[in-house]
């Protein structure tokens, strides 16, 4: 098998909606009815149904979401957009499988979500999650050895395959204290795709870049994505952010976090970062978020809202 082919271990769920039109050809947000997925013709894949989230903080028991319900259709891109104590990040490790709502419920494809699996691979903001004593090939290889029960073959030529896509085939042998903290980052990325995960989940995967790596980094995304078409959950706290990667935003208000208001975002990208209607979309979305005299809770979640 060709290690470099671009069709090479496609995910199946990619694979169905590979020839659905891409989310910035959809039509215009200002007269959609709704935030619309993706695809309009993909699957459910994942649903948050009234998800309530507590974590003890000493002596305290702190309600970190209330009442948080959404769904994430095939190939969105689907992000959580907060500010820092909303619960996004909570929610995300919910979702994950790490920790367990108090109410409510998480069900992929249909099946409740009650621990971690092979099917949501998380990529986290630090540099530290690639094992120092592996080598890059060996740190993508080893969970498709461990989960995906891969020969070592087998593993390490998806390994190569996936470090191809994220332009890192040449330092395959080298080690993670070699690279840059955007490199390591493209490692975990190449980790996470080489499992085929049905939905790929990011916790603020670029916040502790500095401004041109960061920016990199969301084209790098963005061009995987392209070619995947893969289901992506991504967590961040920066408007700009959110609006060039997602397609859908949901947003969360401060603690505890309740759903603001759910927008498309698609008519943006990072060709258009710094224009006058990108910097409208972006005080749009502030207002909503912090002025709660001119939206409330209620008032924002009408489902006419877009970002544009």
């Amino acid at each position: 098998m060709n290690a470099t082919s671009p069709r090479t271990w496609l995910p199946p769920y990619a694979a169905r909606g590979a020839a659905a039109p891409a989310a910035r050809a959809a039509s215009d947000a200002r007269t959609a009815p709704q935030a619309a997925p993706a695809d309009a013709r993909s699957e459910r894949l994942l649903a948050i149904d009234r998800v309530n989230l507590e974590y003890r903080s000493g002596a305290r028991i702190v309600r970190a979401t209330h009442q948080v319900s959404f769904d994430v259709y095939g190939s969105d891109r689907f992000v959580l957009l907060g500010p820092s104590g909303c619960g996004k990040s909570t929610l995300l490790k919910a979702i994950a499988g790490f920790i367990e709502p108090v109410s409510g419920a998480i069900t992929l494809d249909g099946r409740p979500v009650h621990g971690p699996g092979p099917d949501r691979i998380v990529v986290f903001q630090e540099f530290d999650q690639l094992p120092p004593w592996k080598t890059v090939a060996e740190n993508v290889a080893f969970p498709l050895r461990a989960a995906a029960r891969l020969s070592r073959a087998e593993a390490r030529e998806r390994a190569l395959h996936y470090l191809d896509k994220v332009g890192l085939a040449a330092f395959a042998d080298a080690y993670p204290h070699t690279l840059s903290g955007g490199m390591k980052q493209r490692v975990a990325i190449a980790r996470a795709l080489a499992m085929q995960p049905r939905v790929l989940l990011m916790d603020e995967p670029f916040a502790a870049l500095d401004a041109l790596t960061r920016r990199k980094m969301q084209e790098e995304l963005l061009r995987l994505w392209d070619e995947f078409r893969f289901t992506l959950l991504f967590v961040t706290h920066s408007i700009e952010e959110a609006l060039v990667v997602g397609n859908r935003i949901l947003l969360l208000s401060p603690h505890p976090g309740r759903v603001r208001a759910e927008l498309n975002s698609h008519e943006h990208s990072l060709e258009n970062v710094g224009t006058g209607d990108f910097r409208d979309s972006v005080a749009r979305i502030h207002h909503l978020l912090f002025d709660t005299d001119a939206t409330g809770v209620a008032s924002a979640t009408n489902p006419e809202d877009t970002a544009s």
